[in-house]
């Protein structure tokens, strides 16, 4: 027991000055307070991760934010390789290269303004044509009705009775609520034209300056493989350009005889029209090309636009069997279902741009690695020419005539049976 004093209190025994105090036990849990620190490392992953994700996000807005002017540069880009070789071949004779450039792309504005011109007074005139027309279309088409269903219509019924509808009054409502949409996107076309203008005009002038500082950052063995890729690109979408314009030429040509045939009006500016818009206006531009013609055909005759769309359709079909795979094959050197799948798959990335753009990237990309790709002799065999052997089994001929031996010989066998 311990040592009491008279109040019957327990004794303390101090230590003696100097002398160390008696350590006790470590307490139970002064391990899991060592355990539950947090490491060290561990705020500066969480605050990298934030950074990343913030980044990433900032990221991600930015690209969605200039996505449209990325897409501009990139028509841009394409549109300076296709002036490159005219541009190089007008510099080489001692022109100054900035009015080279400058040379071709008016050149192309001229020509460009001139179709847009020819095809808007062509319009204009069809369309005043029409309005005018328009009564007697009504009638013949109300008495064929009369004639045919019996029926007592007259022309004044009619327009007062689309005069004071609810549906044209609403369309009128909208109409005029959506002008300045329009108006803004009119805007925001020629903007998009002018800034693609600018660039191309830059690439195409300093096209050997843009050159010198891509290869400037890379070493000589990867100088070497860019200008390589460079020329290629030139070359390809040059070749690419070129076949469009002459199936467009020989589609032009096409329909012209045909419409100056039929004795339709405006034969010249609509078979430019058909020839441009169904070469270089991708998926649709068959569809907006043929429409027009047909159009104006209509004015004449039904049957006329008949015919046409008759011919649009076999020439089509004509074009894209015969003309257009040995033409795309000789100056883009591409695989016809390649650049039909390379068309739906640009399509399906950026839209009408991705689908004009894809078959030079493609073909582009298909001679840039083909230089590095090794190649090797094929075995004279006869399944790589699409003959079966001797030793591959009996041909269909050899299989039937197998067959209808066994038949008869069962059949044979049966009547002996029989008998």
């Amino acid at each position: 027991m311990e040592p009491t004093d008279e109040t019957g209190q327990a004794v303390r025994h101090t230590p003696p000055p100097g002398a160390k105090p008696p350590t006790g036990p470590p307490p139970a849990d002064g391990g899991a307070e060592q355990g539950a620190r947090m490491p060290r490392w561990l705020p500066r992953a969480m605050v990298l991760a934030l950074a990343l994700i913030g980044a990433f996000q900032l990221g991600t807005w930015a690209f969605h934010q200039l996505i449209n002017l990325l897409i501009n540069i990139l028509i841009a880009f394409f549109l300076a390789l296709a002036a490159e070789p005219a541009v190089s071949r007008m510099a080489a004779r001692g022109m100054r290269r900035g009015l080279a450039t400058f040379l071709v792309f008016f050149g192309l504005l001229i020509v460009v303004a001139g179709f847009f011109t020819l095809l808007g007074s062509m319009l204009a005139g069809q369309i005043i044509k029409m309005i005018e027309g328009f009564p007697e279309y009504l009638d013949s088409v109300i008495n064929w009705v009369n004639t045919t269903f019996h029926t007592n219509l007259r022309r004044v019924d009619i327009q007062e009775g689309l005069l004071h509808s609810a549906w044209l009054k609403k369309y009128a409502q909208n109409s005029a609520a959506g002008v300045l949409d329009v108006s803004t996107q009119v805007l925001g076309g020629l903007f998009q034209l002018l800034t693609i203008a600018l660039f191309s005009f830059y690439f195409a002038a300093d096209g050997p300056r843009l050159r010198r500082a891509l290869c400037s950052v890379l070493p000589p063995a990867r100088q070497t493989e860019v200008l390589r890729a460079w020329e290629i690109a030139v070359d390809k979408t040059g070749g690419y350009l070129y076949s469009r314009g002459l199936m467009a030429l020989i589609s032009g040509v096409a329909h012209y005889v045909l419409l100056q045939a039929l004795g339709i009006p405006y034969a010249p500016v609509l078979a430019v029209w058909v020839g441009v818009v169904s070469q270089f206006i991708p998926t649709i531009g068959t569809y907006l090309a043929g429409a027009l013609p047909m159009l104006i055909a209509f004015t004449v005759s039904p049957l006329y636009a008949l015919w046409v769309l008759i011919f649009v359709v076999v020439y089509q079909q004509f074009e894209n069997y015969m003309i257009q795979p040995k033409l795309t094959s000789k100056t883009v050197d591409i695989h016809p279902a390649v650049a039909f799948g390379s068309v739906i798959a640009g399509t399906a990335l950026l839209g009408a741009v991705g689908a004009l753009i894809s078959i030079p990237a493609v073909a582009t990309l298909q001679a840039f690695l083909g230089a590095y790709v090794k190649r090797y002799d094929v075995t004279d065999d006869p399944r790589v020419h699409g003959h079966r052997g001797r030793g591959d089994g009996p041909g269909p001929l050899a299989s039937a005539r197998r067959l209808w031996g066994r038949v008869r010989d069962r059949r044979s066998g049966s009547r002996e049976g029989s008998d």
